[in-house]
């Protein structure tokens, strides 16, 4: 028996050289018999899996969810009521950029939490913004080419993301938040999440309610400013990763306290504007927030490829007393995103430590890729059977609905009295941002707008930014015809991205 510090083969066979592979003689050919060489090459060739598409440069760690408010007359969620205590992973990240890309570039962030609940793992999967840059689906493909790279240069584009953006007005409010100052949050600490959907809520009744879900940082939220961001991304890329985990290993332990707006079923039939419309938000006069509990992050992760990289978010992981809604980009999300992580971690990513739940898995799925988990042989593979397999069961699983009545069609809902694209971003402008926070955002947008190179799109985003606020329009217009616009602005914000 070899010493229990003998290096070994991933089968457990003792290995004969850390240092010099088999050859014929000291100078002579590499033997390909050299089991342990071929072995760690043909390992190490495969130690990435495919990167995200999108939300690709992240960090996380995980924490606990405490329930402290009472919200038991809206949901019969277990992980929702007084008192409970959960497991939790939470991942951050930015959008745009790939692996590798510095934290700190203007972009929106990633703010997902997963919930290892009794009832199985529930995901809230969405960004520091309350609202996204479209309301569709179908758009996000293109959406995130346009704010990705050029095929040909593999270079960032200016007049690509103006182009779209301008060509797509609902995402004027979007682009308000990205280009003002909640595009360059301070560290993942110093900034709010949101789940931005619209979510179902049912509680033990039966009764349905419509959600939103605000993350409100304990730590604060801070910003930095552009020329500080462009130091920052040049010298220490991973700027909001270090934050994070030197923070937690210092026991500085971030927490946000969980809020929800609750519209009862109803009220949506006739609400001023859409409320499922991804770049609404409700008006807090309308639908005040309702105190849930606080989620901390207590624990680094202790391999971050198996714990941060291999984490798998969906909004299709629910539990009983939660469901979506008639959202049409949250629709769409339930699909692609179990679909991404099929492709990118293998089809059974859920057996994985990280993504597995707490609450016991009964189904019927069986083989793929990397399948090692499995039940004795006596029991079923298929449903409906008489061997005393696991039975679906409607009141357990507690889904959601809503009615609809509708043909079918290729259109944007407009049932409602305030369904316009740039009204919620004008009073961002207007009603939120202060004088200064005004001058600063109008720096922004100029600087980005004056990389379009294309007049037409240039007009079209003086255009668009005129359809946010006239006043802003002119002001847009008469900084980008003076001779003292600095060309190096542009650069800085050549790439954001979702």
């Amino acid at each position: 028996m070899s010493d229990s510090n003998t290096t070994t083969t991933q089968t457990g066979t003792p290995v004969a050289s850390d240092d010099h592979s088999l050859t014929a003689g000291a100078d002579g050919v590499t033997a390909l018999h050299d089991r342990y060489l071929v072995e760690k090459l043909a390992q190490f060739n495969r130690e990435r899996i495919p990167e995200r598409i999108v939300h690709a440069k992240g960090g996380g760690a995980h924490g606990e969810f405490v329930v402290t408010g009472d919200v038991s007359r809206f949901t019969k969620a277990a992980v929702f009521q007084r008192g409970a205590r959960t497991e939790t992973l939470q991942r951050f990240s930015s959008v745009a950029g790939e692996q590798g890309s510095p934290d700190t570039w203007r972009d929106v962030r990633g703010f997902s939490v997963k919930f290892y609940t009794t009832e199985g793992n529930y995901d809230i999967v969405g960004n520091n913004t309350p609202v996204f840059f479209i309301r569709d689906g179908i758009k996000f493909p293109d959406f995130i080419h346009s704010q990705k790279r050029l095929p040909g240069s593999g270079l960032r584009d200016a007049d690509m993301q103006w182009d779209f953006w301008t060509l797509s007005p609902e995402s004027a409010h979007q682009v308000t938040y990205l280009m003002g100052d909640r595009g360059l949050p301070r560290s993942w600490r110093q900034m709010p999440g949101y789940g931005s959907h619209t979510y179902q809520w049912i509680n033990a009744e039966g009764e349905r309610f419509w959600v939103k879900y605000h993350f409100h940082s304990r730590q604060g939220n801070a910003q930095m400013q552009g020329a500080e961001a462009e130091l920052i991304a040049g010298a220490d890329a991973d700027y909001y990763r270090r934050d994070l985990y030197e923070a937690i290993e210092a026991g500085d332990f971030p927490a946000w306290d969980l809020f929800v707006q609750v519209m009862p079923y109803e009220d949506a039939k006739t609400y001023r504007f859409n409320p499922f419309d991804l770049t609404k938000v409700w008006p807090h006069s309308d639908y005040p927030l309702i105190e849930v509990g606080t989620h901390t992050l207590t624990r680094n992760p202790e391999n971050f490829f198996a714990e941060i990289e291999q984490a798998a978010f969906s909004p299709a992981n629910t539990v009983p007393g939660i469901d979506i809604s008639p959202d049409k980009m949250l629709m769409a999300r339930v699909f692609s995103y179990p679909d991404a992580q099929r492709y990118r971690v293998g089809t059974n990513y859920n057996e994985l430590p990280v993504n597995a739940p707490k609450a016991a898995v009964r189904s019927y799925s069986q083989d793929g890729a990397a399948r090692h988990g499995f039940k004795p042989a006596t029991e079923p593979v298929y449903a409906p059977n008489s061997f005393g397999g696991p039975v679906a069961d409607a009141a357990a699983a507690g889904e959601g609905g809503w009615e609809s009545d509708g043909a079918l069609v290729r259109s944007a809902a407009t049932l409602h009295a305030e369904d316009d694209d740039f009204g919620q971003a004008g009073a961002l402008y207007r009603e939120v941002f202060d004088a200064a926070a005004k001058a600063r955002f109008l720096d922004t947008i100029s600087g980005a707008i004056g990389g379009v190179t294309r007049e037409d799109i240039r007009e079209r985003a003086i255009q668009y930014w005129t359809s946010v606020d006239a006043g802003l329009g002119a002001l847009l217009r008469q900084k980008l015809a003076s001779p003292s616009q600095d060309a190096n602005e542009a650069a800085e914000y050549v790439g954001v991205a979702e």
